[in-house]
């Protein structure tokens, strides 16, 4: 059976093998497609990596059940997951029965570092848990913040991305908050950034303060509170 995989890496050929690995093939009997190659960020930040696509013919019935990934199903009451922590394994099912409730059913992954519980659900039609500017995927993002903390003693975030968009999103940002402080040091002139969520205007604030000859503050009242980026010469 003909089978098809798409994998990232630092560098292409570390990105066929991970995929060459996963179809258990030789690179000779795959067809391997470039998607694109690995590209590095301003200042280190926002590096992009090589991202292929192998295809070969695998048999299915080869294959050792141990080796297959466990995934969830939004509408799989059965699922045990693998959370290392009463929080994360809170926040996990809470997320997936607010998708399960407005009818996404994905895989999910989580996992947890330090004081942050990341929650990552791939599938199609997601949409609806993002809304316009993904205010309800902030929304959801909030609540569970709250279900973890009920369950945690220590204070925890949660960083939850659905459909890829908070990912895409925040490399959208790191982009403009790159040309803006660049245009700020090119004129003097402050810039006035598009209006932005909490969570959005700290990624920026963030990034920003590694940058050289800039500074930033926020400016307006919710949800228009944009992010000034001014000269500090």
């Amino acid at each position: 059976m003909e089978k098809s995989i798409t994998k990232t890496g630092k560098t292409v050929e570390e990105a066929i093998a991970a995929a060459l690995e996963e179809l258990g093939v030789s690179e000779e009997n795959a067809k391997i497609e470039v998607l694109s190659e690995s590209k590095g960020g301003f200042l280190g930040i926002g590096n992009k990596e090589a991202e292929v696509k192998v295809t070969a013919d695998v048999n299915e019935e080869d294959k050792d059940p141990e080796d297959e990934e466990v995934v969830y199903y939004g509408d799989d009451e059965n699922f045990e997951g693998d959370a290392v922590s009463e929080a994360e394994d809170a926040a996990v099912r809470f997320v997936a029965e607010v998708l399960s409730g407005i009818g996404i059913h994905g895989n999910m992954d989580s996992y947890r570092e330090d004081d942050t519980i990341y929650i990552s659900v791939s599938g199609n039609d997601c949409g609806s848990a993002i809304g316009r500017h993904g205010e309800t995927l902030e929304a959801i993002t909030y609540m569970t913040t709250l279900i973890a903390n009920k369950h945690s003693e220590e204070r925890v975030r949660v960083h939850l991305d659905v459909g890829g968009y908070r990912k895409h999103r925040e490399q959208v940002l790191i982009n403009l908050a790159n040309k803006a402080a660049y245009k700020v040091k090119k004129t003097g002139r402050k810039v006035v950034m598009e209006p932005m969520n909490p969570s959005e205007r700290r990624l920026v604030h963030s990034h920003l303060q590694s940058v050289n000859g800039v500074d930033t503050h926020s400016e307006g009242e919710e949800p228009n509170r944009r992010i000034i980026v001014t000269s500090t010469k």
